[in-house]
């Protein structure tokens, strides 16, 4: 097959869905595929890089932070690109690139599987003055969204929940995004832990809670920075790895609460250095309740990093509580589970990292690549018994 991913992200960014992206275009070259990737340019140029088409853009940081929008096009990129002859467009996006993937597969009669990656409704506060306004918009951008596309792939069941709720048009399966495991395995060996520890001033026996994304406000890391002021009197440390618009503001709540000395932001890291990173820690946390599935609750399991998170849909069937962490409501409840995993013993810290590391095989690249090309073949066979 002939496929073209769309993205209005693509790298050098970092996040889940250039990680998404990434890991299913190596995943569909191996099974033998043809992949070429439409997305946005950092800059106003335009270029193709190693199959990849960057289109011009634009800032639109009015609208959320390091947001672009889609310049106009040379028509000899959508040329190539049609010469080419893609057997099927998979949209990562539901905006620029996606009104471009409209286009050819429009041209070219073939049909379009779209991967629904963000909770809009989550993101409200960036353009909407009120929150039930901006979930109106979002539901109806969706369902039209639905009536354009040929199938949607949701990440987790509670993605598929919540584009029930909205109504939409088309058929919706989950498929949750894959992640490279060997790599994250690598890590484990080669002393990252002692390495990692000692950059920061980090002493062996103290309990490190990694926290790995974007700084952005609805991933809602000032909750683990406000619950630091009461877990670091047992010993804690948070890491803070990842870059992002909120990261000024954090900073100043740090200050605020008098926690600079326990709270440690590295900044961004790439993604070679992400694995060596979560072996520095003993538990991953999170507070966020906007995530989709959680790409970095994936990657600290494959490091055998037990998860210690609000308590959030994405993570259904994922984490069990005691055997490979815990789901969390409220202040009382995170600080309890940490004090549980610094009393347990060594036998029972090592079967919680056993048990991380075998619940991150449902994540495995391979099995993300061999299910995504199903719902092509179904797509590009439905289409064709159609026509």
């Amino acid at each position: 097959m002939k496929i073209l991913i769309t993205t209005d992200w693509y790298q050098p960014v970092i996040n889940g869905v250039v990680t998404s992206v990434r890991v299913l275009s190596e995943e569909l070259r191996k099974r033998g595929h043809e992949v070429r990737i439409l997305t946005l340019s950092r800059t106003c140029r335009s270029h193709v890089e190693n199959q990849v088409i960057y289109v011009g853009s634009a800032g639109a940081g009015c609208i959320y932070p390091e947001a672009r929008f889609r310049l106009p096009v040379s028509g000899k990129y959508i040329r190539d690109l049609m010469e080419w002859g893609p057997d099927i467009i998979h949209s990562q996006c539901e905006f620029s690139t996606f009104f471009l993937a409209r286009k050819i597969a429009s041209e070219r009669n073939i049909p379009i599987v779209h991967t629904y990656h963000t909770i809009y409704e989550d993101y409200t506060h960036y353009f909407s003055p009120r929150k039930t306004w901006g979930k109106e918009i979002v539901e109806k951008i969706t369902r039209r969204l639905s009536c354009r596309v040929s199938s949607i792939i949701a990440p987790s069941e509670k993605i598929l929940k919540i584009l029930e709720g909205y109504g939409v048009a088309c058929p919706v399966c989950v498929i949750p995004s894959g992640i490279n495991l060997s790599a994250f395995a690598e890590c484990r060996n080669a002393g990252w832990r002692e390495k990692i520890r000692k950059k920061f001033g980090i002493s062996h026996d103290t309990t490190v809670l990694v926290y790995m994304g974007r700084l952005a406000k609805e991933k809602n890391v000032e909750e683990l920075i406000r619950y630091q002021k009461e877990a670091e009197k047992q010993g804690t440390v948070l890491m803070v790895v990842g870059d992002g618009p909120h990261r000024r503001y954090l900073e100043e709540k740090t200050e605020e609460l008098k926690v600079q000395k326990s709270v440690i932001f590295t900044g961004s890291v790439s993604p070679e250095e992400t694995g060596r990173y979560y072996q520095a820690g003993d538990l991953f946390v999170s507070a966020s309740t906007s995530e989709t599935q959680g790409m970095t609750y994936a990657e600290a399991l494959a490091c055998g990093l037990p998860l210690l998170c609000r308590k959030d849909g994405c993570l259904n069937g994922i984490v069990e509580d005691g055997k490979n962490g815990w789901q969390y409501q409220d202040m009382e409840e995170f600080l309890n589970f940490i004090k549980k995993w610094r009393d347990a013993d060594e036998d029972e810290i090592f079967r919680m990292r056993c048990a991380a590391r075998e619940a991150a095989r449902r994540f495995s690249a391979g099995e993300f690549g061999r299910k995504v090309e199903m719902v092509y073949e179904q797509e590009m066979h439905r289409k064709s018994g159609a026509a």
